[in-house]
């Protein structure tokens, strides 16, 4: 089993996502997606400023095994990343919920509605 803290929601593209004040939602990976990457060598994030969709494709992961597409869980704008990640990328390996990587600012709360709850993401990565 996952480290799994119950207070985040889950994208089934193993994103975690933590809504703060202000429609602002920190998006990190899980424990599990670090794990399955291994080591993290490289990370790109995007642009503050940048606006997505929800589901959209705006960062990546790099691992010595393979590379991993990142998506942002709600629509909105980019208005934070985490740079000490970007330097010190293995920082997500040794604490993946203490790692956020972006910032999204939602246009609507929403579009959460579609994320998994600690429960329901467990049964998913069980499969």
């Amino acid at each position: 089993m996952s480290n799994l803290p119950t207070n985040l929601r889950y994208a089934p593209t193993h994103e975690w996502v933590k809504v703060e004040e202000n429609n602002l939602v920190h998006v990190g990976i899980t424990d599990f997606a670090q794990q399955e990457l291994g080591d993290l060598v490289f990370i790109e994030l995007p642009q503050v400023g940048r606006q997505v969709e929800a589901q959209e494709q705006c960062a990546v992961v790099e691992s010595v095994k393979t590379a991993s597409d990142l998506f942002s869980p709600v629509a909105g704008e980019i208005v934070a990343v985490n740079k000490a990640v970007v330097d010190v990328p293995e920082q997500v390996n040794e604490d993946p919920y203490g790692s956020w990587l972006f910032t999204v600012k939602a246009d609507n709360l929403a579009d959460l509605e579609s994320l998994l709850d600690a429960a329901d993401y467990q049964a998913l990565i069980d499969q």
